[in-house]
């Protein structure tokens, strides 16, 4: 199957590392024009070269903006232009007791893992359906359905975006614009691998055997055995955003390595 978004404009928010960073260069390699977004202008310009030698010949915007912030998004809008594909990867995460967890931090995730999403997709659905072609999708988790008692604040905002996802999808049936959400697993970013490599070093351990032994204690389901590549869940993506997948819609599609049991 080739995948050809050559016409496309794509923005992927979050997407200076990890599972976004995959994304965008997933999308680019394809032949999208791709917008990333970080907040920091540093980490953009490396993000920005990076891509360009993964991707030769590739058209990257990079845009610095705190998405979690209303008028941060407005003035990003306004730089970023319309796109076809929409990818709302944005997301924190922290390890927290539940009576640890402040009314500050619940809000905090929910403007990011959230709202970024919905303000982002509230712009540009109706001009997607105007055109009668377009993408959404919203990175979710596999938390979203086996919440993690060590982050119920981050599981609750992933558990939002797929009713947000399959929401926006009925609202624009017959359109031609699909809106679905991905659920990767335990996925081998940067953030999460430097959060293994914290633990590790304070447990005298290698890396690899605290992976192992988070897989094996706290995701003993998983069929996988360890940790997805942020490419392994990009290439689910790309493929939702393609036209091969205009028959994907109001969907939840997991990338988790078999952790969730349910069929359906």
């Amino acid at each position: 199957m080739i995948v050809d978004l050559s016409n496309k404009r794509a923005i992927v928010t979050g997407s200076t590392a990890g599972i976004g960073f995959a994304i965008a260069s997933g999308l680019a390699a394809s032949g999208a024009t791709v917008v990333i977004n970080g907040r920091s202008a540093g980490s953009l310009e490396a993000a920005q070269k990076r891509l360009a030698e993964l991707v030769p010949g590739s058209r990257i915007d990079a845009i610095a903006a705190d998405l979690a912030d209303v008028e941060a998004v407005a003035h990003f809008l306004q730089r970023a232009g319309d796109a076809d594909i929409l990818v709302n990867n944005l997301g924190i995460f922290e390890p927290k007791t539940f009576e640890a967890i402040t009314d500050d931090d619940w809000y905090r995730f929910f403007d990011t893992n959230v709202m970024s999403g919905i303000r982002l997709s509230r712009y540009h659905l109706p001009k997607m359906v105007q055109r009668g072609w377009g993408r959404i999708v919203f990175i979710s988790s596999e938390s979203a359905l086996n919440i993690p008692v060590e982050m119920i604040h981050y599981g609750m905002t992933k558990t939002a975006q797929l009713a947000i996802a399959r929401g926006l999808a009925e609202s624009v049936a017959g359109t031609g614009v699909t809106v679905n959400s991905v659920l990767p697993g335990p996925t081998r970013s940067e953030g999460v691998s430097d959060f293994f490599g914290k633990m590790a070093e304070e447990q005298g351990v290698s890396q690899a055997e605290m992976e192992a032994r988070f897989i094996a204690q706290h995701r003993p389901t998983s069929l996988l055995r360890r940790l997805a590549t942020p490419e392994e869940v990009a290439n689910m993506v790309v493929y939702v955003c393609s036209p091969q997948a205009s028959a994907t819609t109001g969907a939840a599609l997991r990338v988790d390595g078999g952790v969730v049991r349910s069929i359906g």
